[in-house]
């Protein structure tokens, strides 16, 4: 076909790529920014598929039967509370097919290759292996392999940084000499080892900034893909993809309030749980069961409910919709309260509640929703911690203090349903549990609520 037909599909897709990503930019929109960019990567397959370069497609349709039939398998099977472990997986995945790109086009052309068409090949190959091994790192530490508590060394930045410095020394060499074979896969083995080393650091709780972050490393080595293979579109779609990962990375710390670099080379988190533990312990707490709650929420003319990472691990969100349910039967007002890095993926919350079919219009931001808590009457917070910590505000000797959070403790009266009085991931104690219009409810969070509702309808 001409190429100005296929650079007319390529035209196409990339358009279709801007208005996907800017639908994604509201839970309204989602779905369909979904589907525009579905038919814009169907576009540039198409035009790819076409171009007389290609000249078998045993190969192809091969890839293409392996591929579907692997990703059917991941969204059939896998459920929405581990998308983030999915997401680290389709980072990891993205990342070597990068590096392999490169590294075929380097072993067919070797020392006739410029230093631009080089330069993009080590960009690629060092992207792209990064990228790979950080989200195995980022999927072991999600799935509980690997601990999620930062994993730390003395000289560790400086070794970092120095690691990183010589691999951008390596890729500056083969630029100017790419007939060095032994310098390039050294180069490969060092993009490898920093994947490993700049996550091994970062802590459970700062998953959705390092996600987004490999993400925007993903979307840098397509661009360069596009750059050694001359195809536009894929410049397009990995430019797009690693600016708005970092982007998404730096608004997420920011709203952490903390540095881009603090998250990344920080390790945050690393405070001794024992000690945090016994500093919440010593302090009484005004522990109920679910009987107490129901008693509680059966009185509620307002609830807003406040979801953290305990709903994901323990599945509760059906059950919170469930609950929300019964109570809007019954003339409560319902309002959902997402903190921004609620979870381990950014939206992480409001996929899983829009999986349990909680509605749109009742899912509200912190900045629009922490007026209503002084005019509620029931906050309910379900897994979360930190976000809903008192000392960000009151205490400037707490490591998150001047972190945004939700005013939980401004409701009428707070129930809080938690596992125990273990911290959260800052590793601090929560001034909130013991507040004297806070009722704790220990136990599984889904367990409770299901309780909660047989309570209730008795």
């Amino acid at each position: 076909m001409s190429v100005s037909y296929i650079e007319a599909l390529y035209l196409a897709a990339s358009v279709l790529f801007i208005l996907g990503l800017r639908g994604l930019s509201s839970p309204e929109t989602a779905r369909r920014g979904m589907v525009l960019a579905e038919v814009g990567m169907f576009l540039a397959i198409v035009g790819t598929l076409l171009h007389r370069d290609i000249i078998s497609y045993e190969w192809i349709i091969a890839g293409f039967v392996i591929g579907s039939a692997i990703g059917t398998a991941m969204g059939l099977l896998i459920p929405m509370t581990k998308m983030p472990e999915r997401i680290a997986l389709s980072h990891a995945f993205g990342g070597l097919a990068a590096a392999l790109v490169g590294i075929s086009e380097y072993y067919r052309h070797g020392a006739e290759l410029g230093s631009v068409k080089m330069a993009a090949i080590g960009f690629e190959v060092l992207l792209g292996s990064l990228t790979f091994t950080g989200s195995l790192m980022a999927f072991g530490k999600l799935q509980g392999l690997i601990t999620g508590v930062p994993v730390t060394y003395r000289f560790q930045n400086v070794s970092n940084i120095s690691l990183v410095v010589v691999t951008l020394g390596i890729v500056a060499y083969l630029v100017v000499d790419p007939s060095r074979y032994p310098v390039f896969y050294t180069m490969l083995g060092s993009g490898f080892c920093l994947g490993v080393l700049l996550v091994l650091p970062i802590g459970g709780a700062d998953m959705p900034v390092v996600i987004s972050l490999l993400n925007s490393y993903a979307g840098l080595a397509a661009a360069s893909t596009g750059f050694v293979l001359s195809n536009n579109v894929l410049i397009i779609a990995g430019a797009l993809d690693g600016a708005s990962g970092f982007l998404l990375s730096v608004i997420m710390s920011k709203a952490m309030n903390r540095s881009f670099t603090n998250v990344v080379f920080g390790a945050f988190g690393a405070v001794a749980e024992s000690a945090a533990a016994g500093a919440t312990a010593a302090h009484a707490v005004n522990e109920g069961t679910d009987a107490d709650a129901a008693t509680v929420l059966d009185n509620a003319q307002s609830l807003i409910v406040v979801p953290g990472y305990g709903m994901a691990v323990a599945q509760a969100q059906h059950a919170v919709r469930d609950l929300t349910r019964l109570l809007e039967q019954r003339g409560t007002t319902i309002k959902y309260a997402v903190h921004p890095v609620a979870g381990r993926m950014p939206g992480h919350m409001n996929v899983l509640l829009a999986e349990a079919d909680v509605p749109y219009d009742q899912l509200y931001d912190l900045d629009a929703i922490n007026d209503e808590f002084a005019k509620t009457d029931v906050a309910l917070v379900v897994g979360a911690n930190d976000v809903v910590n008192p000392a960000a505000k009151t205490n400037p000797r707490s490591p998150i203090y001047g972190m945004p959070v939700l005013n939980v403790d401004q409701a009428r009266t707070v129930i809080v349903l938690k596992r125990s009085m273990n911290p959260g991931f800052a590793g601090i104690e929560n001034e909130l549990f013991v507040r004297p219009n806070t009722l704790m409810v220990f136990g599984d969070a889904k367990t409770t609520l299901n309780r909660i509702i047989a309570a209730l309808k008795r």
